[in-house]
């Protein structure tokens, strides 16, 4: 680890430990739940803000970012809002996929081959989401996809 990474984890260490100690002696209230998801979304971030910085030039890094970042989020979401949601946030896991491997497209190696699980994962995800958020009639759905790929095959340039 690097002086930086050790002030981070200092840091944060001595937050944690102080509002357990204030919540013991009874200064604060204090619940383990609203602090658990911060061990996925700090770390997401943290990998954001050290690829954009050049702290890591890898940008493989973004994967596991995007991921874990997406991920936080959801949790946090279900912590305040109640676990009950979950049952509609689930394609957030495979939208969190794909979020990863779409910045690793953006800010790397721009291998359109990525866009494939890209595609397939994010889509799938909105879709679910979709229909479990606001429950939308997917009859008309799959033929409408059906003539638009079509469409797009018919009028493809060859390359």
């Amino acid at each position: 680890m690097n002086k930086h990474s050790n002030i981070v984890l200092g840091s944060i260490l001595i937050l944690l430990g102080a509002a357990f100690l204030m919540t013991n002696l009874g200064f604060m209230r204090f619940s383990w739940s609203y602090i658990w998801p911060l061990f996925l979304l700090i770390p997401g971030i943290y990998m954001h803000f050290a690829f954009f910085t050049g702290l890591d030039k890898n940008p493989g890094i973004l994967v596991p970012a995007g991921i874990l970042t997406t991920y936080g989020i959801l949790f946090y979401a279900n912590v305040l809002l109640g676990w009950s949601y979950m049952s509609n946030l689930w394609p957030l896991f495979l939208i969190g996929i794909a979020v990863g491997l779409f910045e690793l497209y953006l800010f790397g190696t721009h291998d359109r081959a990525l866009l494939i699980p890209v595609a397939i994962l994010g889509g799938l995800g909105l879709i679910f989401l979709t229909r479990a958020m606001f429950y939308f009639n997917f009859s008309y759905l799959a033929p409408i996809i059906l003539i638009g790929v079509g469409v797009i095959v018919l009028f493809k340039k060859n390359r």
